[in-house]
């Protein structure tokens, strides 16, 4: 499935999966493709390397290290490997329907925070709220019968569709917001534009005062010009056009 996400042309940074899918062998194999997981941890019988010691998931948790601030109910957390050599950082968060248990989520990317482990992986909540009201609400599960693979997918795209219409017409309903992200995508795509546009005016103007001097104080200025060009982040050579200063 995340073979054919990829090959359609969509693009991901983490894998988002709970308890029933955490497992070594699919988390290796989803690294292998460029992704990232962050995953609910279930309490069975994997073992986490800690140096030279192999540790139970109750073992990890009192090894781990306490984080002092509890924001978010984040309790501990842990660098360690997976079985086969999976580095992973592991963080336990208080359950919320009862205070004296604790969840354990890792993730594959160690560069993250806690904070933004929980952030990321609080996305899986509006998943579960979606094939909810798919199975429940929009009879994703009862409308149909049938063994036909097109007939599968035809009647999930329907399903999926009505529940996009409804998810939009309640958006436009009850929340004042633009829809999305697209406000602040554009807003940012007209400020590189006006950034663009100012690069551009300003080497016209140094190319222009250029032509005005002598071919000495020319030849060093196109010189000094080319190499502030060059040094340039790529990100940035490409709002400019293809320039060439000839002496």
């Amino acid at each position: 499935m995340i073979d054919r996400a990829i090959q359609s042309g969509m693009s991901a940074s983490y894998v988002l999966m709970d308890s029933w899918f955490t497992h070594a062998p699919l988390i290796q194999a989803i690294r292998t493709r460029g992704l990232d997981v962050i995953g609910m941890v279930k309490a069975d019988n994997k073992r986490y390397l800690v140096g030279q010691r192999r540790l139970s998931l109750q073992e990890l948790y009192h090894t781990a290290t306490p984080v002092r601030r509890k924001k978010k109910g984040i309790l501990r957390s842990i660098h360690t490997e997976l079985s086969p050599g999976i580095p992973v950082i592991m963080m336990f968060v208080r359950h919320r329907s009862n205070k004296k248990e604790w969840l354990a989520i890792l993730s594959t990317d160690c560069s993250l925070t806690e904070e933004e482990i929980i952030k990321i992986y609080s996305i899986r909540w509006d998943i579960e709220v979606f094939f909810k009201c798919a199975k429940s609400l929009l009879r994703l599960q009862k409308e149909f019968q049938g063994r036909s693979y097109d007939l599968l997918i035809s009647h999930t795209t329907i399903v999926f569709s009505r529940y996009i219409l409804l998810a939009w017409q309640h958006r436009q309903s009850t929340d004042q917001r633009t829809l999305g992200g697209l406000f602040h995508l554009l807003c940012d795509e007209v400020s590189q534009l006006d950034w663009a546009v100012a690069l551009k005016q300003l080497i016209d103007l140094i190319e222009d005062i250029v032509q005005k001097v002598n071919q000495k104080i020319t030849k060093l200025i196109q010189a000094q010009l080319q190499q502030w060009i060059s040094s340039l982040p790529s990100y940035i050579k490409g709002y400019l056009p293809i320039l060439s200063c000839e002496s």
